[in-house]
């Protein structure tokens, strides 16, 4: 946990690579994920950098992949996703081989793809010439007899003088889409003047298109007509609704020939298809077993190569110059990489790595484990926390799921969710294996250990409060009693007329063991008693929360050593929030103890102050009401006086807080002409082995050439700067912010006993209205089993649905609320750059999402 109290120290390092080993040495860096490039070459040209064409290389397999890929899905090919080790980015001479087999891959599906594609076109069209011929054979015999009548007709014309012979009947013979064949129709009706004569025949099976493997259905028709300018309509025709026309024989005999014919060429057809079909199935799931790998390997290599794009070459270019931030304690893991690279390539020369110092400020690096991420994870939605600032995440890890565990206060719901979270933690390799793309269900999966404590802190807060889907736990009996001197029993309950739980009639003789008393659940007062018991603990919860706020700006300020801020902002923060409202928490625990039911006196019950009353009256300078036989109604002796004292204490805070550090500034501006702060990380003595292979004269040229060594290290406080004007007005609005908010986030505290009643509230109206009525029915025991059961599943379901997700998702984000604002405004800036390392991890699962999308 040390490492999450504060970000880690980043510094600035210049390496000083080889260009032999510059690949190498990267995708080494890339494998452990501890540096942060820095672009050297702002200036240039994407298109005019050193390794432009090696990424184009890299896109152009990409292309390639994406093709292979698509066609092995077309196929329902399944590709092996979850590898067990990811491969590791080839080395130079292995990219010249992989870019070979990728190419020759690429052409053996594009050939395969093109012969299925010609068998399948030619599959189809002896499958449609069959259809025409043997679905239009019934129109040919109509057609057959009408003609030989037609012919004796002629015949006998032909005898008689002055007569002209007729010509024959013409026919065109294809398949059309089916929905398109109304249409079809009226066009062929529309240029023939009725002249055509059109039959069709609709054929069943749907055929396969050969591009897409959609079902087509389609008609088979032959149109009769006479004349040649006909004939050459019908076909325009044709092909403006994508008809297929195929050659039909007048000749009975013809027809049936080529029938035969017909169907041998279909089966050999349907063989070499299912042939060509098993040889691109093999072909595919060979493919399959190589595709996760290439695609990672060459995403890796592309990487590589936009990061070597970031390097700036040294003036003699014998090596190649890159910046990055770097964590302090990955130094060591940096040069190892370094080594490691030109090891791999058989470089003698080795490169290395200088820490210099920079001018900006480093990016903000928490280092997190699979616990602590999700915690992180909320603080960094506020906003990344400035360089070396308090990280409000490690507080967060106990003070969420507390804080939420008093807004939400049933144990049987909390344990529904801490069952939830069990599972997905104890299954978390195995789920975390199962890439999804539900956004829902990675939201619950990324915060499962969130989920888990609090649903540990409900059951714990469950018990507290004696609540258990809106029943009472009676483990060590009630401990109160009846005037009478009789425990509270069941029988004594039903005897009992009252209900009500008046200390002075009904009281208990000594606490329960372990939260509230069970007999609560059945008091007329619960309400009443229950509201004051959790809007106090909200209040005092509230203040507690807001002061450790205030005291973590302390460690921010000894931190970066601003001390002037320790006594012009802390204290008069922490003295105002102390003065007022940890008195007003303070005061709820003096009427607790001093006043009782069973005193008398000053200290009975009927003289016990009103805490909200004796806080608006020490505001407004006014004595509190008095009542006979209670005193002067202070709680306890020079309570006045007291109150005075905070009161002014309150009111020297407000200017303190307004025009103390713009004083402050104002009067050392001089004094601090000329000094310059430089970045403590960056100032530290590091110690690294480096080698003396390089000469001086290099190593001095590529330091001077680097741009980040164009100003001097250290940079001056700009708050200098700034006019006392600008000063006072940022100030001003500072004090105004935290005085006026000091008392909205008190009563925004409120909110933990508002949801925390509701909640029991809620539970108890599902518990009475659904299953308790199902309870009661009056019913032969086999119907009263049936109904139970229904009840029970709707009483479930609305638990589960309303109380565990719908209450559970609104306390979390009021308990988000009250940690973003109430709590982090008191200390945290949240200015800062995430630290984003360049690791293959994370660039591929950024590509897995784009792909999923």
């Amino acid at each position: 946990m040390g490492a999450m109290f504060r970000s880690e120290e980043v510094v600035l390092c210049q390496l000083f690579i080889q260009p032999e080993a510059a690949y190498l040495s990267v995708s080494e860096l890339g494998e452990t994920g501890t540096v942060q490039f820095r672009d050297l070459n702002v200036d240039v040209n994407y298109f005019q950098r050193k390794f432009v064409n090696e990424v184009r290389r890299c896109d152009e397999m990409e292309r390639k992949l994406r093709y292979i890929e698509a066609e092995v899905k077309k196929d329902g090919v399944p590709i092996e996703d979850n590898l067990s080790e990811l491969p590791r980015a080839p080395i130079p001479r292995e990219i010249i081989d992989l870019e070979a087999r990728i190419e020759k891959t690429e052409n053996d599906i594009l050939e395969l793809s093109q012969n299925a594609l010609s068998l399948k076109s030619n599959y189809l069209e002896l499958t449609e010439l069959r259809h025409v011929l043997e679905r239009t054979q019934v129109f040919f015999s109509e057609e057959e007899a009408h003609d030989s009548i037609t012919r004796a007709l002629i015949h006998e014309e032909s005898q008689m003088p002055n007569t002209t012979g007729r010509e024959r009947l013409e026919f065109v013979a294809g398949v059309v889409n089916r929905e398109r064949m109304p249409a079809f129709e009226r066009m062929l009706w529309r240029i023939s003047r009725g002249n055509v004569f059109l039959r069709q025949a609709i054929v069943e099976k749907p055929l396969e298109d050969p591009s897409t493997g959609n079902e087509m259905y389609k008609t088979a028709f032959v149109a009769f007509f006479q004349g040649e300018q006909l004939k050459s309509r019908i076909k325009k025709v044709c092909s403006g609704f994508h008809a297929s026309l195929y050659p039909c024989p007048s000749s009975h005999s013809e027809r049936m020939d080529m029938v035969k014919g017909i169907r041998t060429r279909l089966e050999d057809l349907k063989l070499v298809l299912n042939q060509t079909h098993d040889h691109r199935q093999r072909v595919l799931h060979n493919v399959a077993k190589e595709l996760p790998n290439w695609i990672i390997m060459v995403r890796k290599m592309k990487a590589i190569y936009h990061t070597m794009n970031l390097f700036n070459m040294d003036v003699s270019k014998k090596c190649l110059i890159g910046e990055c931030w770097v964590p302090m304690a990955d130094l060591n893991i940096v040069q190892h990489c370094l080594s490691e690279g030109s090891r791999l390539c058989g470089n003698s020369i080795p490169s290395f790595l200088n820490v210099i110092h920079s001018d900006e400020d480093p990016p903000t690096f928490n280092r997190t484990n699979r616990f602590t991420r999700g915690f992180q994870n909320l603080i960094d939605a506020y906003g990344i926390a400035s360089y070396r600032e308090a990280n409000p995440a490690l507080y967060t890890i106990v003070t969420f799921p507390f804080l939420f565990g008093i807004m939400f206060g049933d144990a049987g719901h909390g344990l529904l969710m801490f069952l939830f979270a069990l599972y997905m933690v104890v299954w978390e390799k195995k789920l975390l294996a199962k890439r999804t793309s539900n956004e829902i269900w990675n939201i619950f999966f990324g915060g499962r250990y969130i989920i888990l404590l609090m649903g540990g802190f409900s059951i714990y807060t469950g018990i507290i409060y004696n609540d258990l889907f809106s029943k009472s736990m009676n483990i060590f009996g009630s401990k109160w009693v009846l005037p009478r001197g009789a425990e509270y029993t069941f029988d004594n309950m039903k005897k009992s007329h009252t209900k009500l739980l008046d200390p002075k009639s009904t009281f208990a003789d000594e606490p329960y063991i372990l939260g509230m008393d069970p007999i609560w659940m059945f008091a007329e007062n619960k309400i009443i008693f229950f509201n004051s018991y959790k809007m106090k603990l909200s209040i005092i919860f509230g203040v507690v929360h807001m002061i450790f706020g205030v005291c973590m700006s302390a460690v921010n300020i000894i931190s970066f050593k601003k001390y002037s801020s320790l006594f012009l902002e802390f204290l008069p923060q922490l003295l105002f929030l102390v003065v007022l409202f940890a008195y007003l928490a303070a005061l709820m625990f003096l009427k607790w103890i001093r006043y009782g039911a069973l005193n008398s006196g000053i200290a009975s019950e009927a003289c016990a102050p009103s805490i909200l009353v004796s806080f608006i009256n020490m505001v407004l300078f006014k004595d509190p009401k008095t009542y006979p036989n209670c005193g002067d109604g202070y709680m306890f002796p020079n309570q006045k006086l007291v109150q005075h004292v905070f009161l002014f204490t309150a009111a020297i805070c407000v200017p303190i807080l307004l025009f103390g550090k713009p004083l402050y500034v104002v009067c050392t501006k001089k004094g601090s002409k000329g000094k310059v702060y430089t970045n403590g990380a960056a100032s530290q003595d590091i110690e690294l082995q480096t080698s003396n292979s390089i000469s001086g004269a290099t190593a001095n040229a590529a330091v001077a050439s680097s741009p980040s060594n164009a100003a001097a290290p250290g940079h001056a406080d700009h708050e200098h700067d700034d006019s006392f004007g600008e000063l006072m007005i940022h100030q001003a609005i500072h004090t105004i912010e935290y005085v006026l908010s000091t008392i909205s986030h008190t009563a925004s505290y409120l909110r933990l006993w508002a949801l925390s009643l509701a909640h029991s509230q809620l539970s108890e109206v599902l518990w009475n209205k659904i299953l308790h009525a199902g309870l009661g029915a009056q019913k032969d025991q086999y119907v009263l089993a049936g109904i139970l059961f229904v009840t029970f599943a709707v009483w479930a379901f609305f638990t589960v649905a309303i109380l565990v997700l719908m209450e559970g998702l609104s306390a979390f984000l009021h308990t988000l609320r009250l940690h973003w604002v109430e709590f982090m405004s008191k200390f945290y800036e949240g200015q800062g750059q995430p630290f984003q390392p360049f690791y293959f991890k994370t660039i591929l699962d950024a590509d897995q999402e784009t792909d999923e999308d």
